[in-house]
């Protein structure tokens, strides 16, 4: 069982910047134990000064996994919570983008979350308690030109979560998803800049002009990341979770537009729209 009076434990993917770096932060600063991964453990150096755990972490590894989880039960005993922050979006058109990478983005997005999930989920439920955090995306709930390989992995961990929060719940495992809007991080050049790479050339070359206007606007005017980390700490210590939380609020807007307009009429608006950036 878990110990209430001991700091909870939370694993943290993806921390070597934007949101998984203010998370790291915004949670030790709460009082729990964070033990941070990425493939990068020099950029962690400031998460480190400031109490978290860091360590090598690369979810496309299965030796890499298992060692890292291993080191905190080791240390620990226990995982309470695992966020599954570690992401990238790779842009490009279905007819340019090899689908190597195509697998890639998959095996990041998807298959990593995934077998951190499978690492976890013993040991909590056996505790009969744990959270298990899905970052997400509100581009879980739409598509968007040169984005297929991108949305449809946020689409397949929309998916993935619902039915994980099912079938664990007996077992007082609960799971959550995350889904954020334009937020000020990195995550925006690497789309536009494996966009640029794979279709700038070719005939899809105003498609991309469009989208990096379109990123200039939405990312300039984005939240910061602490805006996402702040709502990951309430989802992690609600005493009853919702099952999706969407921030900012320009991210809530977006979905539900998705969700309730016509797909003719969300299609006609986003084409008129890429048009007049495309120019």
């Amino acid at each position: 069982m878990v110990d209430p009076m001991m700091p909870q434990v939370v694993i943290l993917t993806g921390a070597s910047s934007g949101i998984g770096e203010a998370s790291a932060l915004t949670l030790a600063e709460a009082g729990f134990t964070v033990y941070a991964g990425a493939r990068r453990v020099d950029r962690m150096a400031g998460l480190a000064e400031r109490g978290v755990t860091v360590a090598e972490l690369d979810v496309t590894d299965e030796d890499s996994m298992v060692a890292f989880v291993d080191r905190v039960l080791a240390d620990r005993g226990q995982v309470d919570v695992l966020i599954n922050n570690a992401g990238y979006g790779s842009y490009g058109s279905v007819e340019d983008v090899p689908l190597d990478e195509a697998r890639r983005q998959l095996d990041v997005n998807l298959f990593g979350l995934a077998r951190m999930t499978q690492l976890v989920t013993p040991g909590m439920r056996a505790a009969g308690a744990g959270r298990i955090v899905n970052i997400s995306s509100m581009g879980g709930h739409f598509g968007e030109a040169l984005g297929a390989w991108y949305h449809a992995s946020k689409f397949a961990v929309e998916g993935f979560s619902d039915s994980l929060r099912l079938e664990l719940h007996e077992f007082g495992i609960r799971v959550i998803l995350i889904e954020p809007g334009p937020i000020r991080t990195e995550w925006g050049d690497g789309a536009y800049d494996s966009a640029h790479k794979f279709s700038g050339g070719g005939v899809y070359g105003r498609q991309v002009k469009a989208m990096q206007a379109l990123y200039a606007q939405a990312y300039r005017r984005g939240a910061e990341p602490r805006v996402i980390a702040e709502v990951i700490r309430d989802a992690v210590t609600a005493k009853r979770p919702r099952a999706r939380y969407a921030a900012p609020f320009s991210a809530k807007a977006i979905i539900a537009a998705a969700t309730l307009l016509p797909d003719r009429v969300l299609d006609a608006g986003v084409l008129a729209m890429m048009s007049r950036l495309g120019r």
